[in-house]
């Protein structure tokens, strides 16, 4: 896998926000796909602002756990995608783009805190 710089996973994470924007704004107006929708789109947005919180850490401690806390929201997400998919609320082939970028940047941020534990 590929160690990406930083500016480029704060671009690639701002594009994941947008993205989740574009699908909530573009999803039905039912009662579950708006409620599954609003969670996405906590979450699917708030990856980027631990990104950038983690980049400016004090400490190797700090940001692990901002790293950490990024991993926990791309996994929420992907977990909203796939009740998105599940519940018949938008079919899947709309949501793969994304779980598939979600699932890239669970990997990309993986290794970054396994090395980062590692030293």
């Amino acid at each position: 896998m590929n160690d990406e710089r930083p500016e480029d996973l704060k671009t690639r994470t701002k594009r994941f926000a947008l993205q989740t924007v574009r699908l909530y704004s573009a999803l039905p107006g039912q009662v579950v796909a708006q409620v599954l929708g609003r969670q996405l789109l906590r979450s699917g947005t708030s990856v980027g602002a631990h990104y950038r919180e983690a980049y400016r850490a004090k400490s190797r401690a700090d940001f692990i756990s901002k790293m950490e806390g990024a991993l926990q929201e791309l996994d929420e997400a992907q977990y909203w995608l796939e009740l998105l998919a599940d519940s018949n609320s938008i079919p899947l082939k709309h949501l793969q783009s994304l779980l598939d970028e979600t699932d890239e940047l669970i990997s990309i941020f993986v290794t970054i805190v396994k090395r980062t534990k590692d030293k």
